[in-house]
């Protein structure tokens, strides 16, 4: 079926492309500002936390009984906290979709394009759109009303996200070794403290490995982060060999007798060297002193980009085989969809969500969950 604004769209994003492939010192897409983690930690924490719950509650919407199920079965507050953080996205979701059948009116041509329009608004992407619409077309004879549209889009949106999503596995390998990368500002900093203090809490020994020698103040936040979390933080001098800073950190981590080394690294370089390429060092070094290792490469990415976190994804991923995905920014963005266009695009685990600042706020993912929250 061919409809004009999905044209459209998808051209205005065909031409997108090229920009936001490039990625080293000289991208406009890495041309972000570190507005999260420029500022002390601790300032952002209260501020943004703070904003996170004095935030409206949403209007009453369906499944909201069944959210309610889910939520009692989590921590207090980490259910609401996600919830709240797509509140923007579920309201394009469920009050949008609800308005399109305002008159009884049925499922034509037109209804399916302004359904595109709502999705990609929400960030689902052209792709997932697509996939979408064309199975709500096939089932259009079961659809007389806002419910059994919204009961459709849930199961295809349960497929897709259960298609990457894998069970925890325990961890055998010591030190396991997890090599945390991406741009700046995607809130890398804090996602490795909120790691830290995950895996100290459960009776891991950590070492955190300061690696991003490059970004001013990076490794000073990152100490304050290790101090929160109450691990060991490996580090040298602002501008540092990054490799030496990870080679230290597992060698460390081995005399320790430490069970988790998390190895921060640099997500722009304000030298002429290619990002990608430092990063490839540091994975061979860690692998050279630790035969192995990596075993985790966990790639940060911020959901209020949006579409260009795919971008980001799929760089990183050709240059160094990504194994997970922490979407972190979920707090209180209307680009929540972001998260079904992920699972649908990219063959990489969501492995984690953030919905806010504290410590705590770093879940795991769990579809199921998040498809409550969502709509």
């Amino acid at each position: 079926m061919a409809l004009n604004w999905f044209k459209k769209k998808k051209h205005k994003q065909e031409e997108k492309t090229p920009s936001d492939r490039k990625i080293d010192e000289d991208s406009e897409v890495l041309d972000t500002e570190d507005v999260a983690d420029t500022q002390p930690s601790g300032n952002n924490d209260d501020r943004e936390h703070q904003k996170l719950e004095n935030e409206t509650p949403p209007p009453p919407h369906i499944n909201d009984q069944e959210a309610d199920q889910t939520a009692s079965k989590k921590p207090s507050g980490l259910f609401k906290r996600l919830k709240s953080g797509l509140s923007k996205t579920r309201k394009i979701l469920s009050t949008d979709i609800n308005e399109l059948f305002a008159g009884n009116r049925k499922i034509d041509d037109e209804l399916l394009e302004e359904l595109e329009e709502i999705l990609i608004t929400s960030d689902i992407g052209v792709q997932t759109t697509m996939d979408l619409i064309q199975n709500i077309s096939i089932k259009s004879s079961e659809i007389s009303g806002p419910d059994q549209l919204k009961n459709i889009l849930r199961e295809k949106i349960l497929e897709l996200l259960d298609a990457t999503t894998k069970p925890s596995q325990e961890i055998v390998d010591k030190p396991h070794v997890i090599m945390v990368i991406g741009v700046n500002g995607v809130g890398k900093t804090t996602t490795i403290g909120k790691l830290a203090a995950r895996f100290s809490s459960s009776g891991k020994k950590v070492i955190i490995a300061a690696a991003d020698t490059f970004r001013a103040a990076a490794i000073e936040q990152l100490t304050i982060w290790a101090d929160r979390a109450g691990v060991d933080i490996i580090k040298h001098k602002d501008m540092s060999d990054p490799a030496a800073v990870a080679f230290d950190g597992i060698q460390a981590a081995v005399a320790r007798d430490a069970d988790i080394v998390l190895v921060d690294t640099a997500g722009r370089l304000h030298t002429r060297k290619n990002l990608m390429e430092e990063l490839k060092k540091i994975k061979r070094t860690i692998s050279k002193k630790l035969p192995g290792a990596p075993h985790e490469i966990l790639l940060i990415l911020d959901a209020t980009t949006g579409q260009n976190a795919l971008s980001q994804a799929e760089l990183f991923n050709d240059a160094l085989d990504v194994t997970g995905i922490a979407l972190t920014k979920l707090d209180g963005t209307a680009k929540g969809g972001i998260v079904v266009s992920i699972c649908n695009a990219l063959e990489i685990p969501l492995n984690y969500i953030g919905v806010g600042e504290k410590i705590e706020d770093l879940q795991e993912f769990d579809p199921i969950e998040f498809l409550h929250a969502l709509f």
